[in-house]
């Protein structure tokens, strides 16, 4: 019988299956929503993990980070404590790392700087596309907000090119936004349109009911569900619990550990 091997795989129709087999959706835009009260840098973890698995086909998924919030060891000594070792799939290139802690467009250039840095994601596509599932991570949109000197605009073009990707060569999008920083003011319509442009969100939040010792927080994955390529608007939406262990992390429904 094939079951997931968590919630949040189920929630993101992530069927391990009875041999592990299956990697990520081809084709999905996922927005993961957090705050400062709770981080959801452990879902990015989690699926980085994931898509790099040894049970999946060593040969078809590619995982391309982009990182604006934490460098490489930083990610490569979280993941060796879940038992992924980055250096290896990174010398092996199902692992393409881009460095992006320093990008800093300048005033008069911000849409040229982001053109030339699409390029280089589009480019390490195309030569990895032939018979790959290519999953692009972005650790943090709000930090690529700083970095064109709050151009709100040149950055939802930006993603709007990214998701020319995922049309033209089926890649999986998977992005990390800071929603309590846009609360007020105009700049919330910013993660409302993240929200519209993705196939799923997943919202980190602390419990309503205030701290526990051992719950971190809630996760609510909307799941918005495509039918022949078209969006399905009945969706799913899935709340669950979690608790960050330190190789790995525990999702449960409230009053169940199972």
């Amino acid at each position: 019988m094939n079951r997931p091997t968590s919630l949040l795989e189920d929630a993101l129709s992530l069927d391990a299956g009875e041999s592990n087999s299956r990697g990520p959706e081809k084709g999905l835009v996922v927005l993961v929503e957090d705050c400062v009260e709770t981080s959801g840098a452990f879902v990015l973890h989690h699926l980085i993990k994931r898509f790099l698995s040894p049970n999946l086909s060593s040969s078809d998924n590619v995982v391309l980070l982009v990182a604006f919030a934490q460098p490489f060891s930083h990610y490569d000594r979280i993941l060796r404590k879940m038992g992924c070792n980055l250096v290896a799939q990174r010398e092996n290139k199902r692992l393409l790392f881009f460095d992006m802690l320093m990008l800093e467009c300048p005033d008069d250039g911000v849409e040229d700087g982001l053109i030339a840095f699409y390029g280089n994601i589009q480019k390490a596509v195309e030569v990895n596309s032939s018979n790959k599932n290519i999953t692009i991570m972005i650790d943090d949109i709000s930090l690529l907000e700083v970095a064109t000197n709050g151009s709100t605009k040149d950055v939802l073009n930006f993603m709007h090119y990214c998701h020319t990707l995922k049309t033209q060569f089926g890649c999986t999008i998977i992005k990390i936004l800071h929603e309590d920083i846009y609360s007020s003011g105009d700049g919330f319509t910013f993660p409302l349109q993240m929200e519209y442009l993705a196939d799923i969100t997943i919202k980190a939040q602390p419990l309503i009911t205030g701290l526990a010792e051992d719950v971190h927080g809630q996760l609510t994955v909307l799941n918005k569900g495509t039918i022949d390529g078209f969006r399905n608007s009945k969706g799913k939406i899935h709340n669950f619990h979690y608790k960050i262990k330190e190789n790995s992390v525990d999702y449960f429904y409230p009053g169940s550990r199972s």
